[in-house]
């Protein structure tokens, strides 16, 4: 016992020995994150946001998306500003479609807050606002959503602290073009309703934005099951 003790001071950088031929080993205050939680919750959420629009087809900078949580809080800040924060972004296949991306205060969002926002908005030409949430939005607000000239997506900002689609367990999903998916039917003489279903409600679906009718490509891995290949529509 005495022996596993005695090498405890090179593990946690205390002691004045050299570390050996590795050099001096580092304390472990230096792994523990000194910057606000705050700050932090902020930097998931948003570079997860980043993948999301990137797995969509959006225009996204390679630099958001190798962006550390050092170089996060250099720009930001450890109390962030919610509305630098913003994500506004075109898609590549069509620069017209652009998507705003808001972060939400803390306060609870009532249908006065979802009116002032679209007041807000309405002049930038957008196809597509997503809204990440931080406390909880009443029946009146969701109501509301739906009178916007485009789609509005939620989310609750601890939904995207992790990238769910890079999860190991987790199949590729391949989000089929039109044509890909008539070819697709065409070839096994297919309906909609004859393949295997997923809800839009899916987290899956919500991470691509999906709409019902379009058809998923999912791709296990060989290394859980036998390589397989299957697909499924939003319904």
């Amino acid at each position: 016992m005495a022996t596993n003790f005695a090498n405890r001071g090179e593990v946690f950088g205390h002691g004045g020995n050299d570390g050996g031929a590795d050099g001096p080993q580092p304390c472990i205050k230096s792994m523990v994150d000194q910057g606000s939680v705050e700050s932090h919750r902020f930097f998931l959420a948003r570079k997860t946001a980043w993948e999301m629009l990137k797995d969509r087809g959006y225009n996204v900078a390679d630099s958001e998306l190798t962006r550390s949580i050092t170089e996060f809080r250099s720009v930001f800040g450890d109390q962030p500003d919610l509305e630098r924060l913003h994500i506004s972004v075109s898609l590549r296949s069509n620069p017209s479609k652009k998507i705003l991306v808001v972060f939400m205060g803390t306060n609870d969002i009532r249908k006065a807050t979802v009116c002032a926002l679209k007041g807000q908005i309405l002049n930038e030409s957008l196809s597509g606002l997503i809204l990440i949430l931080q406390s909880k939005m009443n029946s009146f607000a969701l109501k509301e959503l739906k009178s916007f000239p485009f789609k509005v997506e939620v989310f609750k900002i601890a939904d995207l602290y992790v990238n769910i689609t890079k999860h190991f367990l987790m199949p590729k999903h391949e989000v089929l073009t039109a044509e890909e998916k008539q070819k697709l039917l065409k070839k096994y003489q297919l309906e909609d309703k004859h393949l295997p279903q997923m809800l839009q409600t899916d987290p899956i679906a919500r991470y691509y934005g999906l709409e019902k009718g379009q058809v998923v490509k999912v791709t296990y891995s060989e290394e859980f099951v036998q390589f397989h290949e299957q697909y499924r529509c939003v319904v």
